[in-house]
């Protein structure tokens, strides 16, 4: 089991990291903000690409870190639900950050290749 407690970290930023890094975890994050509560079907169909161990381990790693709290009903079949903590909700306002970054980003560099392609011609 990971447990980020358990590490040592020169700086906030590196723990920071540790906590959302990795490919799927800022996705999945964005979708309990944005969206709210899911269960893991719905979290599935929304992330194509990632295969349901990822998706399992993911969701297993943000659950131990304290971002997302995962609910499980007594009922048959289980049902199972996730959503952000307190402290999972706190990170909306860095990945909206990040969300506009990338968006002006990806402006930024389409409008240079265009200017690129228009100065070779």
């Amino acid at each position: 089991m990971r447990h980020v407690f358990d590490k040592m970290f020169n700086c906030e930023k590196e723990l920071t990291l540790s906590v959302i890094g990795g490919k799927w975890k800022l996705v999945i994050l964005w979708y309990l903000g944005k969206e709210g509560t899911k269960r893991f079907g719905e979290l599935k169909s929304l992330i194509p690409g990632i295969t349901h161990r990822m998706l399992v381990n993911q969701l297993r790693e943000l659950e131990e870190d304290l971002i997302v709290y995962r609910k499980v009903y007594p009922v048959v079949p289980p049902k199972v639900e996730y959503s952000l903590t307190k402290q999972g909700e706190s990170l909306m306002p860095i990945l909206e950050s990040m969300y506009e970054w990338g968006k002006n980003y990806k402006e930024s560099i389409t409008e240079k290749q265009v200017e690129r392609i228009e100065s070779i011609k």
